[in-house]
């Protein structure tokens, strides 16, 4: 068996976004907003005590560089320092949605300024004795362009401009992949991107096409990155590495329409969606983000473990599910309480509750994944928790109620009537 990218197949992401959000422009950093940058020592360790050994988080770029090249990593290396310490590999994500407010993303000097940024990072995990860094340039570039250049919910506002902005994205992280690979070409580099499935109603054909080209454009920034598309930018195969897989439960839905809940006839399983990429990059890939809040998580998490085991058996290289977030997070425009982690706040020492139900079914899902590298052809897992049983006891109906909400609340959160 090849050894695998991941020290641990399970992942805990903390949540890093740094954008300035639509209304009051405020400057989110949830790094600081989950007190993950006070209590990364505890949050770590917390990684360990339940089998996870890789942690996904966020450098800041709008704290790193206050001035035009002059870094300060001092938000960054009590965490870099700490990960080491403890044991954990680290996926560092170098913008999450935000960058300094004396950048202009429209200008060149965006991706020249970027790459710096990218080397300079680099070359500090180098001199930490960080071990091969995993780095993810740009999360979800795809996402990031609709948000800020399309519908103008993010900074900088901007409408009507998304294919802009996104050809400045991939330009961008193609420059931080020769920056990052300059300073240690053994790097390896994560690329971000929801996988989402959108199909047409029946009873209107003609909306088909326009629900395929939809549905395809969530390859477009791959493509780009890899040059199979607008080679002028500079893409090449080479700078597709490992690509991570955001999928939520509100990721499918009907053109036009509403979702598609996972009860749906024309849903389509997520082994499928995988299949896909992979067959169209042959790269190895993660799930990037994965979460559902409340009552369902340990459910949604055994379908995305019995969907992974799938992929797995079809000889698809799933290096690794993220749980994002793995702790609990104040609502990007509300404040409201995100009840989406296996751990929620912490309080002043540093202590968060755990959510059982999602605990319980995390160590079941390390278990059934490690019965199933044991014997890897067979098809299902004897016993009372085999792989079909567990999955035949989902109640869709509770999970169609979740999709419906997790939407509503995207739709509140982003201004929108509910709807994808």
């Amino acid at each position: 068996m090849i050894e695998s990218v991941f020290t641990s197949f399970f992942i805990g992401g903390f949540e890093g976004s740094t954008h300035r959000r639509l209304g009051d422009a405020q400057r989110l950093d949830m790094i600081a907003a989950t007190q993950h940058e006070r209590f990364a020592a505890e949050d770590y360790a917390r990684l360990k005590s339940v089998g996870i050994s890789t942690a996904r988080d966020g450098v800041r770029w709008y704290l790193a560089e206050r001035a035009d090249g002059r870094y300060d990593w001092e938000s960054v290396l009590p965490m870099l320092r700490t990960a080491r310490e403890t044991g954990v590999q680290t996926i560092w994500d170098l913008l999450h949605f935000g960058w300094p407010d004396h950048i202009d993303p429209f200008t060149p000097a965006f991706i020249d300024r970027f790459a710096r940024f990218a080397r300079a990072f680099t070359r500090l995990l180098m001199e930490e004795g960080d071990g091969v860094p995993l780095i993810a340039p740009i999360n979800e570039p795809s996402f990031l362009a609709f948000a800020s250049g399309e519908k103008g919910f993010f900074h900088p506002f901007a409408k009507e401009r998304g294919v802009e902005i996104k050809t400045q994205l991939v330009r961008a992280i193609i420059a931080a992949c020769e920056a990052v690979w300059e300073v240690c070409p053994k790097a390896r580099i994560i690329h971000t991107d929801p996988i989402i499935n959108i199909v047409a109603d029946p009873r209107r054909p003609q909306d088909r096409l326009d629900a395929e080209i939809y549905r395809r454009a969530q390859f477009a920034v791959w493509d780009m990155i890899a040059g199979l598309v607008q080679p002028e930018l500079g893409g090449q195969m080479k700078y597709l590495d490992i690509l991570g897989l955001d999928y939520y439960i509100h990721n499918q839905w009907v053109h036009n329409d509403g979702l598609l809940v996972p009860s749906h006839p024309h849903h389509l399983p997520l082994r499928y969606m995988l299949r896909e990429v992979y067959e169209r990059y042959a790269r190895p890939l993660l799930i990037g983000e994965t979460s559902i809040e409340a009552s369902v998580r340990a459910d949604w998490l055994r379908y995305i473990g019995h969907e992974v085991r799938s992929a797995l058996r079809m000889k698809i290289p799933v290096e690794g599910v993220c749980l994002y977030p793995i702790v609990d997070h104040p609502g990007w425009d509300d404040g409201r309480y995100c009840p989406n982690g296996l751990w929620g706040y912490a309080d002043e020492r540093g202590e968060r509750q755990l959510y059982q139900p999602l605990a319980d079914e995390l160590k079941r899902q390390q278990r059934l994944l490690l019965e199933m590298r044991q014997v890897p052809d067979q098809e299902a897992i004897s016993g009372p928790e085999s792989d079909i049983e567990i999955f035949e006891t989902m109640d869709w109906n509770v999970m169609n109620a979740a999709a419906h909400t997790m939407n509503e609340v995207t739709a509140r959160s982003r201004g929108d009537a509910a709807g994808p």
